[in-house]
């Protein structure tokens, strides 16, 4: 039946391969299990709720995108979008976890119907590559500094606006350790590596008492968020502004990832074209709307599939595998729980990492270039707000090449972009 569906043999693949690809992938990207939901309830919502929505978006994304697009990726929420849920929208802007739920579910909407068009293929090659990589670099550091915070290692100082913590707290120092050994496994290959990392801190965690270890397993949690959206605040400027946010980044977020794990998937056909690519965008918005109906933020399909992939992954039946994996935990809310705040903050600094790794594609040399993308990386986690960083960014672009004479070759999504831009400024601003 397996060989059949996801036609195996027609992509030079087993059952046997498939699976141990889905198990690879999953223990690649299990650290969201204990992440989001503790990113979550700093938001308000009961860590038992965010669990669970976690576990079964997730499931749902990877059944969808694996049966229904025929990839081989997984689908989890996507970190960075998680944090501006949590700290910008709820902490920053006081809108309620129900609110900003209900600001997913509205933005994942208007990208599906979005993705429905043509015009998501004209969006994508009308933005320059140097925007498009500085907003992938400027969300990671944004990523990095809710870490670094969250980790203790920097603190508020009213004197210099940012200060080191205090190194001599254990937990302090557990982040620092956990950093190091994650990258270190990172680049020695090792499947996992984010995971194993969570899992050992955690564990001396416990045995120092710096952490309570609330047990392994029990039936799955009863608490749930799903259902919960609150459609209140829709036509205030806040709210639009925050729908903005989240289409804008979710747009490059899965559009960039989709294109860029085509290639290790198998998926480019000899004409360039990617084979379900618009199943694909559609079945990770669709994941996004039903994310937001259970109770987590934006999902995205996840580049560290490409551990699955190389495993020898190529059909759908790597995703289902993953999904099944994810439902799987259901039975072990305890133990993750258990898991303290300071062996997760490594995780966010090392999946900074790997946003920054776009700035390659920048040219340093060309000031038009390399001035704008400054501008985003820098405003995004100064002024805690990606929306600053897009709209200055794209500010910065536009004046550079008017005065250098060259405005005649900015295209029209750079110009509409900007229009937004502006709009959210003055919105902002009364």
């Amino acid at each position: 039946m397996l060989e059949n569906f996801f036609a195996l043999k027609k992509h030079n693949t087993s059952v046997r391969t498939e699976i141990i690809a889905g198990i690879s992938t999953f223990f690649t990207l299990a650290f969201i299990i204990a992440v989001n939901p503790a990113i979550l309830s700093d938001a308000g919502i009961d860590f038992a709720a965010g669990f669970v929505a976690t576990i079964i978006a997730s499931a749902f994304g990877c059944f969808i995108i694996g049966i229904w697009a025929g990839w081989p990726v997984a689908i989890a929420p996507g970190m960075g979008l998680n944090a501006y849920f949590a700290y910008v929208v709820v902490l920053g802007h006081g809108f309620t976890w129900q609110q900003a739920l209900a600001a997913v579910f509205v933005s994942s909407v208007l990208f599906f119907l979005f993705s429905l068009s043509k015009a998501r293929s004209w969006l994508i090659l009308s933005i320059p590559k140097p925007l498009q990589s500085g907003i992938t670099a400027g969300i990671g550091t944004f990523l990095a500094i809710i870490g670094l915070t969250s980790a203790g290692i920097i603190v508020d100082n009213p004197d210099t606006l940012v200060g080191m913590g205090d190194l001599t707290q254990a937990p302090i120092l557990l982040s620092l350790v956990g950093l190091i050994v994650m990258a270190g496994l990172s680049y020695r290959g090792i499947t996992g590596s984010i995971l194993f990392s969570i899992l050992a801190i955690s564990i001396i965690g416990w045995i120092m008492g710096l952490a309570e270890f609330g047990g392994l397993y029990s039936m799955p949690p009863v608490a749930s968020a799903a259902f919960s959206l609150d459609f209140s605040q829709i036509a205030s400027a806040g709210f639009l502004s925050v729908v903005f946010v989240m289409f804008f980044v979710d747009f490059f977020d899965t559009t960039g990832t989709l294109t860029a794990i085509a290639d290790p998937a198998k998926l480019r056909q000899p004409n360039g074209e990617i084979k379900n690519l618009n199943r694909a965008v559609l079945a990770d918005t669709s994941a996004s709307i039903f994310g937001s109906l259970m109770g987590t933020s934006n999902m995205t399909t996840y580049l560290e599939s490409a551990t699955g992939l190389k495993a020898g992954g190529r059909t759908g039946l790597t995703a289902v595998t993953v999904g099944l994996l994810f439902l799987s935990c259901l039975f072990f809310e305890p133990f993750f729980a258990s898991i303290p705040s300071f062996a997760t903050a490594p995780a966010l600094i090392f999946v900074a990492a790997a946003f920054l790794s776009s700035l390659k594609n920048v040219n340093w040399d060309d000031i038009s270039e390399a001035l704008p993308v400054l501008v985003i990386i820098l405003t995004m986690p100064l002024t805690f707000s990606i929306a600053a960083g897009i709209a200055f960014g794209f500010f910065t672009y536009v004046g550079i090449k008017t005065l250098a004479g060259e405005y005649k070759d900015l295209s029209a999504g750079v110009w509409l972009i900007s229009g937004f831009a502006l709009i959210w400024l003055v919105l902002s601003t009364i």
